[in-house]
């Protein structure tokens, strides 16, 4: 018979912990653009369908993560391609769902074809990127770098940097991929945001202003630098605390408003939007644990 004195009693299970919520730039910048579509992606959480040029920018920036961790020489675009199809095995892997847009119903080997062809598009952005910068060259901080702060009035901002560069005098660079072309006016005022929100976030844990905030566009090879200055992120930083406010008081009576545009013709949710003849769900109130959580392909837009 089994000693039962020598087993110790179950020990409860300590609930999850909530997580506050918090404000990202993609978050934000939905807010700006609709209201309602914030509403859709932070409190409803409807899905949405991601494209196949999509996973192709969240692939992209999992083989630039992975190309920092090799030794330097070894940053070369043939070891770049060659982080391709693993990297792509790990990411579908964990989402199925991905994978299950490439089925093929012609043939069995349909979908593996389309997959190959789709991973080659994807080797012609990892060459692109080597015609912008030399990586054996370089020795960033952080890749995929989640920053997290909260500002004097309550705010918690969230995100995540594709890539931190310190120089040996504490200047710092922030570089974040585009695996699209450069974006004509609306944008471009769109990447800055989010640009000038990590600026923001490193200022205020850092405390130094960053040098410069780069992006990289793969599809045409164009760069944008921008310098910001102490000033202007003060300005900026009571945007975002307006923009939260404004949020939570839509988050107090669901009262989240559409905001027709040029944008609506890519907007997943017509059919529930007013603007088109839709009718939302019912508001379920304020999400919790968290309003502000960036999903990996919006990290990769």
């Amino acid at each position: 018979m089994q000693d039962m004195t020598a087993i110790a009693p179950t020990e409860p299970v300590a609930p999850r912990a909530r997580r506050r919520p918090a404000l990202s730039p993609s978050r934000a910048s939905d807010f700006k653009q609709c209201p309602l579509l914030y509403r859709f992606r932070a409190v409803d959480r409807l899905p949405e369908a991601p494209t196949k040029a999509q996973l192709r920018g969240t692939l992209v920036h999992s083989v630039l993560e992975r190309l920092f961790t090799l030794p330097q020489a070894d940053r070369v675009p043939a070891r770049a391609k060659e982080l391709l199809e693993p990297a792509w095995s790990d990411l579908s892997g964990e989402r199925p769902e991905w994978r299950a847009l490439f089925a093929g119903e012609a043939t069995e080997n349909a979908d593996a074809d389309e997959v190959a062809d789709w991973l080659g598009t994807a080797a012609k952005l990892v060459d692109a990127y080597f015609d912008l910068e030399d990586p054996t060259r370089l020795e960033p901080e952080a890749c995929e770098l989640h920053v997290e702060t909260e500002l004097g009035s309550g705010v918690l901002l969230r995100g995540y940097i594709d890539r931190l560069d310190v120089a040996p005098t504490g200047e710092i660079r922030v570089v974040d991929y585009k695996t699209g072309a450069a974006p004509r006016e609306i944008g471009e005022a769109k990447a800055l945001f989010q640009m000038k929100f990590y600026a923001v976030v490193l200022w205020r844990l850092r405390g130094i202003v960053p040098r410069q905030l780069k992006l990289m566009y793969l599809t045409d090879g164009q760069q944008l630098a921008y310098t910001p200055d102490e000033p202007e992120l003060v300005r900026f930083e009571k945007t975002l605390e307006a923009i939260w406010q404004a949020i939570l008081k839509a988050g107090k009576t669901g009262d989240f408003r559409p905001s027709p545009s040029k944008l609506c013709g890519w907007c997943d949710h017509q059919a529930r939007c007013p603007s088109f003849g839709g009718t939302p769900p019912v508001y379920p109130g304020w999400p919790e644990p968290d309003a502000g959580e960036e999903s990996p392909i919006d990290r990769a837009d």
